[in-house]
C-alpha cells in the first residue's frame, strides 16, 4: 500500500482524540496482537473488511501507513510499531481512568492486564491459576487481559500504566514498583544430548573448567545475567526467554540455566540432563509489582489480595 501523498500528511492532524478515534486504536491493536486482519475477524465480532476500513481510516487520521498487508503477511511499519507501542499506552490510561471512576462507584469492571514472566504455569509452587481462579469468583465482571513478557518489559509496562501487575523474579528494586513475595524457583545447569559433558563424569567440574564450555544466557538484566556475570561464564549464545535458552541447550552446543520444572519433561526424554545439579543452581524468589503512584486501582488490588492468599503469604 502507498504511502499517502505530501499533502495528505500536512492535514493530518490528530487534534482532539474522539470515541472513534479510541475504537480505531482498539481495533489497530486487536489486528496487530492476532497478526493480521483475518485472524483478528473473530476476536473484534466483524468482517474483514470492515477491519480493513477502520485500519484505513486510522492511517488516513494519522496521515500515515501503519501496516503491510497482502500475499507477503501482515507486518508493521516503522510508523506502525511506534503507533502500536503508544497505543498500549493511551488505552491502558484511558482503562486506568475507568477503573478509577469503577472505584468511585466501589465496583469492579472493565479491563485488567497482567504480566507474567514465561514458564511459570509448570512451577509446582506458582499458584497464580489459583489466583486467576479465585479473582474470577470475587469480580466476575473484569475482563483479564494475561501476558507474557520478559523482565524489562513486564517493569516497563507497569510503570508506564499498560500492565497493572506483573509476576517477575525478584533481582532488582525499583522506588516506583511496590513488590510483594509469592513463590520461588530453582534454576539448574544443563546440557543437550550430543553435548561433551552429556555422558561424561563431571564430578570434578568446577565454575573455572566451566568457563571453557560456551554458555547460552538471557540476553537482559535478570539473576541468569547477574550470575553469569559473577561467575564469569562467556556468553556465546543468547536467549531472550527460557524457551529460546531451551532450544539452545537442545542444540547439544550450549550449556544454559533452566527451571527444574520447565526442563523435566525434556530430562525424562533424555534430550537433555542436569550438570552436576548440587553445585551449579541458584535460585530465585517471584515477586509481583504494581505501580507505587498513582494509586492502584480497587480491581488490582483485589486481584493482588488473590496472589498473597493463594500464595500463603502473611
Amino acid at each position: 500500500m502507498p504511502s499517502p501523498p505530501a499533502d495528505a500528511r500536512k492535514r493530518a492532524v490528530l487534534g482532539q482524540l474522539s470515541d472513534m478515534d479510541l475504537r480505531l486504536l482498539q481495533v489497530f491493536r486487536s489486528v496487530v496482537e492476532c497478526g493480521g486482519m483475518a485472524a483478528a475477524e473473530l476476536e473484534l465480532n466483524i468482517g474483514t473488511s470492515t477491519i480493513s476500513r477502520y485500519v484505513k481510516d486510522l492511517e488516513t487520521r494519522l496521515g500515515f501507513v501503519l501496516c503491510r498487508r497482502g500475499r507477503a503477511g501482515f507486518a508493521l511499519t516503522a510508523e506502525g510499531q511506534r503507533v502500536y507501542d503508544e497505543t498500549l499506552r493511551l488505552l491502558g490510561a484511558v482503562e486506568g481512568f475507568r477503573n478509577s471512576v469503577d472505584d468511585i462507584h466501589h465496583r469492579m469492571a472493565g479491563e485488567l492486564a497482567v504480566a507474567v514472566f514465561d514458564k511459570t504455569a509448570s512451577n509446582p509452587l506458582a499458584r497464580i491459576g489459583d489466583a486467576i481462579g479465585l479473582f474470577a469468583e470475587r469480580a466476575p465482571e473484569v475482563h483479564l487481559r494475561v501476558h507474557v513478557a520478559s523482565i524489562n518489559a513486564i517493569e516497563r509496562g507497569v510503570i508506564e500504566g499498560t500492565f497493572q501487575l506483573g509476576v517477575i523474579p525478584s533481582h532488582r528494586a525499583s522506588q516506583s514498583l511496590v513488590y510483594d513475595d509469592l513463590f520461588g524457583e530453582t534454576m539448574l545447569l544443563y546440557c543437550g544430548a550430543g553435548h561433551p559433558l552429556f555422558e561424561a563424569d563431571d564430578a570434578r567440574l568446577c565454575w573455572e573448567t566451566l568457563r571453557t564450555h560456551r554458555f547460552a544466557g538471557l540476553g537482559y538484566h535478570s539473576p541468569n545475567m547477574a550470575l553469569s556475570h559473577r561467575e564469569q561464564l562467556p556468553r556465546a549464545a543468547t536467549g531472550f526467554d527460557q524457551e529460546a535458552i531451551a532450544t539452545l541447550i537442545l542444540s547439544g552446543r550450549f550449556l544454559g540455566f533452566l527451571p527444574d520444572h520447565y526442563a523435566e519433561s525434556f530430562v525424562d526424554k533424555e534430550r537433555m540432563r542436569a550438570v552436576r545439579p548440587e553445585l551449579f543452581r541458584y535460585h530465585c524468589r517471584f515477586v509481583s509489582l504494581i505501580r507505587r503512584s498513582p494509586q492502584p486501582s480497587r480491581v488490582t488490588r483485589a486481584f493482588l489480595d488473590c496472589l498473597v492468599e493463594v500464595h500463603g503469604i502473611d
